[in-house]
């Protein structure tokens, strides 16, 4: 095999920007790795990086700039080892944080910033732990620090990450309550949530009326201030606001910091907290490292189990585009590899 197919977006627009491109397979660079892709994830994210509608759009953390291929996370064997790498062999199975760059059957990446994935695991169920599930695990446990038996709103529940926090919170003992559309409440009602039908009721108001003495947590993937205002209304003493969306815009994202501010500053033990990956890009791997291997666990024993809505050819990433965006989806999309499907 002399080349390899990835998927570009050829500018910022709708999954039609999407274009399989042919690729010339190289020998790694020193310190790099060539990795076979079997999985990659479809996200959020990778949506709003091909539409350019993020307020990190051209940025060096985006890396967004057309032509590009998109793909936030993805699992595979590494296939060929630079010189000075010393810390992984080919046959490694191992995930990658991309940020962009998934699409594609064959990715080149520096052996300092490889995920350990155990070759037990199914790459298409593990590869939603990348991104979706750190996402939830991480706001869960360390930003808002849950505790057995407290009560918790996730706005989006039924999204990849959202069916993360379901599985998650269900297996730290929480009460919980989900704001989703009504075809997809059943899968709210399968991990012990109460549905809220965001389109036909006010959640505010269902949840006064049922928890009267307040809520202990709101999970918000949305980053929209009239939501963030009512679940910092809904919060009893010691309650906590966890964002973890991606602000399209500069405004949104300076009334979020002013408000986190206010909040965190006011004496009734409330507080308003921002979550995102970027520790891990700026360095601060070890925590990730330690709770992927947390999360890559709970999956062989069983214990969590991702909710797939469909698994797609790698190259057919404009088609899983287009539907992470009809909003049928419950859960995941994931592009794998031939050999999986």
């Amino acid at each position: 095999m002399t080349s390899y197919r990835s998927v570009m977006a050829t500018r910022h627009g709708q999954a039609d920007v999407l274009q399989v491109v042919e690729n010339d397979l190289r020998p790694p660079e020193a310190g790099e790795v060539r990795i076979k892709v079997l999985a990659a994830s479809v996200s959020g994210p990778d949506v709003a990086h091909r539409t350019g509608d993020t307020l990190y759009t051209g940025t060096p953390m985006a890396k967004n700039k057309p032509p590009f291929v998109p793909g936030y996370s993805i699992i595979g064997d590494v296939d060929a080892v630079g010189t000075d790498v010393e810390n992984v062999a080919v046959g490694d199975r191992v995930g990658v944080l991309t940020i962009v760059g998934g699409y594609s059957e064959y990715l080149y990446w520096s052996s300092n910033w490889l995920i350990p994935v155990p070759e037990s695991v199914d790459p298409v169920d593990a590869v939603t732990l990348i991104l979706n599930y750190i996402v939830a695990y991480q706001a869960l446990h360390r930003t808002a620090k849950v505790k057995a038996g407290e009560i918790m709103l996730i706005v989006g529940a039924s999204g990849g990450i959202g069916t993360a926090l379901l599985q998650l919170g269900q297996l730290a003992d929480l009460k919980m309550y989900g704001l989703a559309s009504e075809r997809k409440h059943r899968v709210l009602c399968d991990y012990g949530a109460i549905p809220i039908d965001y389109h036909a009721q006010h959640f505010a108001e269902v949840l006064r009326q049922a928890e009267p003495d307040g809520i202990d947590i709101v999970m918000d993937g949305m980053s929209r201030m009239a939501i963030i205002r009512n679940g910092l209304s809904l919060l009893r003493h010691g309650g906590r606001v966890v964002s973890f969306g991606d602000p399209r815009h500069l405004l949104v994202l300076l009334q979020m910091l002013m408000t986190m501010v206010t909040v965190n500053l006011l004496p009734n033990n409330k507080s308003f907290k921002l979550y995102g990956t970027s520790r891990y890009v700026l360095g601060d791997k070890q925590p990730f490292l330690n709770d992927w291997t947390t999360l890559f666990g709970m999956l062989e024993s069983g214990k969590i189990k991702p909710v797939i809505t469909d698994v797609l050819p790698i190259l057919e990433a404009a088609e899983a585009n287009r539907l992470l965006e009809s909003g049928c989806v419950t859960g995941n999309v994931v592009l794998a590899a031939p050999e999986l499907l």
